[in-house]
């Protein structure tokens, strides 16, 4: 690993003035960003940690809204959402190891968008909206495409809003090596329609799976999925499964979710 400066501003403001300095990225879990330094695929002359913020912290709940900061842990996710969004903190409780858990943040997932992360699915299953420092993004508009964002260079994520849905469950099948997700699922029911999200699946990053959540508006059980299957086009193809098994896995961990969540 090479030489660097490090930064930890205690506010937001400070946060974005330190990321206009030239090769400067933020840090928020560093749970990719470190690894690739090491491995020298990444060499920013700036780092800037985000864990320090207050603003950027813990997890609110107001009315039919969870408002989670984007420093706030995996493991906090797991443990303080659980009584008003069990789907959520379910979800958080999935990613990773303890370590992970512990050190991984949210808005580090969302911004990176892996294709195989745990995250995306949730946001855009639920239909969330990210907040950053300079707007609102809705999640349908959030997500471009494999390890790509909406985010501007000086942008970060402040927090991320959950709107609660009536039912929820994340289906995740995952890479026993990693902890990714070779496919995972993210259904949630709301009173006017129901929303499901792939992860682990697209070349193309997480997506909207729109044939289930038609059939599953009018009838929600896993009966209602009989039938359907998902197309292998543009499906994650490698040593961990093809297209096709991919294809196959979604609707099996669409109906594990919507069994989960009823």
């Amino acid at each position: 690993m090479h030489n660097f400066e490090f930064v930890k501003p205690s506010t937001v403001a400070d946060a974005v003035q330190a990321l206009a300095a030239e090769e400067a990225q933020p840090l928020s879990g560093g749970q990719t960003l470190i690894p690739s330094m090491k491995a020298r695929l990444n060499a920013p002359e700036v780092l800037v940690s985000l864990m320090g913020i207050a603003e950027m912290q813990g997890i609110r709940h107001e009315g039919d809204m969870l408002e989670v900061g984007a420093a706030t842990t995996h493991a906090r996710v797991a443990t303080e959402a659980a009584a008003a969004f069990p789907g959520l903190a379910g979800l958080a409780a999935q990613i990773g190891d303890p370590a992970v858990r512990n050190r991984g943040t949210l808005g580090g997932s969302l911004a990176n968008n892996d294709p195989s992360a745990c995250y995306p699915a949730a946001a855009l299953g639920t239909g969330a909206v990210i907040v950053t420092n300079a707007r609102e993004i809705a999640a349908d508009d959030f997500f471009l495409g494999m390890f790509t964002t909406a985010l501007d260079e000086d942008e970060i994520i402040t927090s991320v809003r959950f709107p609660i849905p009536q039912k929820s469950a994340y289906g995740k099948f995952l890479q026993p090596a990693s902890r990714f997700a070779l496919t995972g699922v993210f259904v949630a029911k709301y009173a006017d329609g129901v929303r499901v999200a792939v992860t682990g699946a697209s070349e193309n990053g997480v997506f909207r799976w729109s044939e289930a959540e038609a059939a599953l508006a009018s009838d929600f059980s896993a009966e209602a999925l009989s039938g359907l299957s998902c197309p292998a086009d543009d499906m994650i193809a490698d040593l961990h499964g093809s297209a096709a098994y991919r294809a196959h896995l979604v609707a099996v961990m669409t109906r594990r979710a919507v069994v989960a969540a009823s």
